[in-house]
């Protein structure tokens, strides 16, 4: 079960930018297509945030560990280090049972970017539950 834990606010926003859904939506039709992803977007936005340790979201996404000198990890890496919040994160529960990975639909970067900070920092996140699994 997730955590409720309070939310660095430093590093992390309350919610996630609105330019933040079109990208999961560009995406996710590239995986689910169209009216799937729709649906997907439309459940982020009502969904509540939870808060996830970096290292979990990476291994259950299976996404490699983009380094510090990645253009957009270093971009979102300066933003903290200024003082600027991140958007949390958007994504779509994997299936065990079946081989799915956990679907990272918008935040890529800002999961590698605060693992570079510390494997164990609390991310916040909005995470769906797929209709088509």
């Amino acid at each position: 079960m997730a955590k409720k834990k309070s939310i660095r606010r430093e590093l992390w926003k309350d919610t996630p930018e609105e330019h933040d859904f079109p990208a999961a939506f560009s995406y996710l039709s590239l995986v689910c297509g169209v009216k799937a992803a729709e649906a997907l977007v439309a459940s982020m936005r009502e969904a509540p945030t939870e808060i996830r340790k970096a290292k979990d979201l990476l291994r259950a996404s299976g996404l490699p560990l983009l380094s510090k000198d990645d253009f957009h990890v270093s971009l979102d890496l300066r933003k903290v280090s200024k003082g600027i919040p991140l958007s949390p994160v958007l994504l779509v529960r994997g299936n065990i049972s079946k081989q799915i990975s956990l679907t990272v639909a918008d935040g890529y970067h800002r999961i590698c970017a605060s693992y570079q900070i510390s494997e164990n920092e609390d991310i916040p996140c909005k995470i769906v539950e797929p209709k088509y699994i």
